[in-house]
């Protein structure tokens, strides 16, 4: 239980970072959350849902594209996961917008997917060096 918390905590700092570097890093790649402090919580555990739900599902299917591409169609499948978290988070009355989704997807949209999930990556990468569960 402790774990969950401490991950949830993790991640709700890294999608704060999120919102506050990549907010508007181009015509419309950026990642917006207008919203209180704790509804980041929200759209952590929501991510954490998302995440272990439907990631391992997507990540075995795409196992032979892993392969060809050396890794690289994570990144892919990690913005995939992050444009899921935003429709969820969209329909429950959490206003994340990553790109121009969840209106629509364009291939601003896929850019912003994909650099919102690397910076997710790193931030939280940073954040459980520091802090141990």
């Amino acid at each position: 239980m402790r774990s969950f918390v401490v991950n949830t905590v993790v991640t709700a700092v890294a999608f704060y970072v999120l919102t506050r570097v990549l907010p508007d890093a181009g015509v419309s790649t950026g990642v917006k959350y207008a919203g209180e402090l704790a509804g980041l919580l929200v759209l952590a555990a929501i991510f954490g849902v998302v995440n272990g739900l439907i990631g391992p599902v997507v990540r075995i299917l795409a196992f032979p594209l892993n392969l060809m591409t050396m890794g690289l169609i994570g990144f892919v499948i990690n913005g995939g996961l992050l444009l899921a978290t935003a429709y969820v988070a969209n329909s429950t009355g959490f206003d994340l917008q990553v790109g121009d989704f969840p209106p629509d997807i364009t291939a601003d949209t896929i850019v912003a997917a994909i650099l919102g999930s690397i910076v997710l990556s790193v931030v939280g990468s940073v954040v459980r060096l520091v802090v141990h569960d």
